[in-house]
């Protein structure tokens, strides 16, 4: 796994959902997958906080509005799967996307190269490695996550949301180790009438 060569690029022990790493989704035509988050991690949460913060920081002006102040309604990708989504898999959850256009690099425990799209799926745990950025294109405005690379922890309960059918997946019967490594924005806002000033640890506060 690559190491972390900025404040915005971060590896993140995770559970995965919604995976398409080893096709793009039809409907965007990327690659990506939904990264979660125990609320119980509270190191690896901070650091999501802090390479979005960075993110934000290094990149104002493409961000504030008018005003030169950070807009109410700054799209941000962390958000919290108690309050926004049924199921028990957001339970005690914080959760983001993470996208790319290109082919992500998969990896197993021992940083070698999977092959069987079998190993990897929604449910299973992994080390994702993404790099936060922000956007200004088309009325939206915020920071967003690239799917950089994933490696493979450990099997979990497959969830629905996957590219990959059940019938797709090998009977894993080996005990595995218990440790393991958007809304647009109005015209108004953007013309600076509603802003948030720059208090990015309340924009942030879960």
């Amino acid at each position: 796994m690559a190491k972390e060569k900025s404040k915005t690029q971060v590896i993140i022990p995770c559970r995965l959902s919604y995976f398409y790493g080893w096709e793009p989704d039809e409907d965007d035509g990327k690659y990506s997958t939904q990264v979660l988050l125990d609320k119980s991690d509270t190191k690896t949460i901070t650091k999501v906080k802090e390479a979005i913060k960075e993110a934000i920081n290094a990149n104002k002006s493409k961000l504030v509005n008018a005003k030169g102040k950070l807009p109410s309604n700054l799209k941000l990708p962390l958000h919290d799967g108690d309050e926004e989504r049924d199921g028990d898999e957001y339970n005690n959850m914080l959760y983001f996307n993470a996208s790319t256009t290109h082919k992500p690099s998969i990896f197993n425990r021992r940083r070698e190269p999977i092959t069987d799209r079998s190993e990897v799926y929604s449910g299973c745990y992994a080390n994702v490695a993404v790099n936060f950025f922000a956007f200004n294109k088309g009325g939206n405005i915020g920071i967003s996550a690239g799917l950089q690379a994933i490696q493979k922890v450990r099997d979990g309960e497959m969830l629905g949301g996957s590219s990959v059918g059940a019938d797709d997946f090998e009977d894993l019967g080996d005990e595995e180790p218990d440790d393991f490594l958007d809304d647009e924005l109005s015209a108004e806002a953007r013309d600076g009438s509603d802003d948030s000033g720059d208090d990015v640890d309340a924009l942030l506060d879960f």
